[in-house]
């Protein structure tokens, strides 16, 4: 079904001033590139309201990975927001089925990533030594048989971090047709990764902005019939704090 305006505009899960976020749909990527197709670049004046400038992307979610997607509304809350993200100050927590079972319940990931090309316009991403240090941590809020469900915090923004990251520990996102391979592509011909809640102490004075993106229907249904549907449930409150007090 097609994506427009008022479709948007259901999705936006916050809006103020200076920010906005919005639960991103499977499908949709978010700048222009090589594949084509609708782009959320093209939603950017819908999102306008009551600004003269447009919004403009404060980070980036691949076409496949839903959930919270943040806006910075002109240009002095874009380069708040950006510094926010650059400095690891913004808090975001994804949830991931994936293939394999991970031994700790909870636990980091810390390879290094480097491009796989060096072409700048591949996006395709590998472990090497040399590369950028880049840290995941996880919690595992179910397993079953040969899955789990992941409660996943990237503490650096490399690209296709949780994706490299998962695949290298032995334990890849389901979907993933990158990095995944058939074990990933058999259990679900799309990436399952949601980007779940984001935290923004956005204000000095005031608490932090605190968002959270309804699980799509297609990943409830798949993790119900690998019977990881209690699981679910956990990610409702903080699942880190969950694992970690179990």
């Amino acid at each position: 079904m097609p994506l427009d305006a008022a479709d948007l505009h259901a999705r936006i899960l916050h809006r103020d001033g200076a920010m906005m976020v919005l639960d991103k749909p499977y499908g949709i990527a978010v700048h222009r590139g090589p594949k084509g197709g609708v782009t959320l670049d093209d939603f950017l004046p819908d999102l306008m309201f009551d600004k003269t400038e447009l919004p403009q992307l404060a980070h980036r979610l691949d076409r496949e990975t839903t959930g919270c997607l943040v806006l910075g509304r002109d240009k002095a809350a874009l380069k708040k927001l950006g510094g926010m993200f650059r400095d690891g100050l913004i808090t975001k927590t994804y949830l991931a089925l994936v293939v394999g079972n991970p031994r700790e319940d909870i636990g980091n990931i810390d390879f290094p990533l480097a491009r796989r090309s060096h072409d700048k316009r591949s996006w395709w991403m590998k472990v090497d030594p040399a590369g950028d240090a880049s840290l995941t941590r996880f919690a595992v809020l179910g397993r079953s048989d040969g899955f789990a469900l992941l409660a996943m915090r990237p503490e650096t923004g490399r690209t296709h971090q949780l994706r490299v990251h998962a695949q290298a520990s032995g334990f890849p996102i389901a979907g993933d047709r990158v990095y995944g391979g058939d074990r990933a592509t058999a259990i679900s011909p799309h990436l399952v990764l949601h980007a779940l809640a984001i935290e923004v102490p956005y204000s000095r004075k005031g608490p932090p902005i605190r968002v959270h993106a309804p699980l799509p229907a297609a990943f409830q249904e798949l993790a119900r019939g690998l019977q990881l549907g209690d699981a679910l449930a956990k990610a409702d409150a903080d699942p880190f704090a969950l694992v970690a007090s179990a």
